[in-house]
């Protein structure tokens, strides 16, 4: 079973509003999903992102593969670069970090 990180939409029809969610790869778009670690809302200016940045690490960890959008919004609160420095914490190459 392949898991992918993506958004679900809900919202009215021309105000969407998305959440991200674990699902399953073959699951359908707003379909069945594991669990959810954060939400998207496009309208106001800027847009809102918020992202559970624990629960994303424990994901990516376990083989979830983000959508190019979840990377976007991952990188800009910084997911990547955290998840880096604790794969480093694990290996000893950063002590006392």
């Amino acid at each position: 079973m392949s898991l992918r990180i993506r958004l679900q939409r809900k919202g009215k029809k021309k105000q969407p509003f998305y959440s991200l969610v674990i699902a399953n790869s073959n699951s359908p778009r707003d379909g069945k999903f594991i669990e959810q670690i954060g939400s998207y809302n496009p309208i106001p200016k800027p847009y809102i992102v918020e992202v559970n940045v624990e629960k994303a690490i424990y994901w990516l960890e376990q083989g979830a593969k983000p959508t190019n959008t979840v990377k976007s919004f991952f990188n800009r609160k910084g997911v990547g670069y955290k998840k880096h420095l604790l794969t480093g914490v694990k290996k000893l190459i950063f002590e006392n970090c």
